[in-house]
């Protein structure tokens, strides 16, 4: 494929989904700038379109940089290294909200965050591609390399433990 043909099909198939990759790669690599390293590194994979067989381009962008992160990980990180998250996004609604509202608002979703973090790599994969980036069982499956039925007992442990984590954080009076 000549270079600019390349190039127009990387910016058909890859870049209307480098949001849904930062987002994965953000949730597994917990680090902003290592997640967008790793993001680009996937792109640049992905501009080789070697792999590419036509099909759900989303899915095949998200295994790559699934992939990329694993590698990233085993290379860059000790098991369990702690890094915390940029995540401060301020909506409309949350202007219109008084002072109080917002304070406890961010406060629960910092815990649902903090729970989240604390899942297994392979349940906070699956929970950030089914509940984040809504895909199907089936596209999970296929952007992890496993069954559909592993998907759906990854994605019922996760919950199992974020509601087990939330409902702990409840009754210690951590939550709102």
């Amino acid at each position: 494929m000549e270079e600019p043909d390349k190039l127009k099909c990387f910016e058909q198939v890859v870049l209307p989904d480098l949001g849904g990759a930062y987002n994965l790669a953000h949730w597994l690599i917990r680090n902003e700038h290592d997640a967008e390293d790793v993001v680009q590194g996937a792109c640049l994979r992905a501009l080789n379109f070697d792999g590419f067989r036509g099909g759900d381009p989303r899915a095949w962008l998200l295994t790559i940089v699934r992939n990329c992160c694993y590698t990233w990980l085993k290379q860059n990180r000790r098991q369990g290294l702690p890094t915390t998250l940029d995540e401060e996004i301020h909506t409309a609604e949350e202007h219109s909200q008084s002072p109080e509202a917002q304070v406890l608002g961010r406060a629960g979703a910092r815990r649902v965050k903090d729970a989240s973090e604390e899942l297994p790599a392979e349940f906070r994969e699956s929970i950030v591609l089914r509940e984040l980036e809504a895909m199907s069982y089936k596209e999970i499956a296929a952007i992890c390399g496993i069954p559909v039925g592993t998907v759906m007992s990854r994605l019922a442990r996760a919950r199992r433990r974020l509601e087990r984590h939330l409902t702990g954080a409840v009754k210690q009076g951590a939550l709102p």
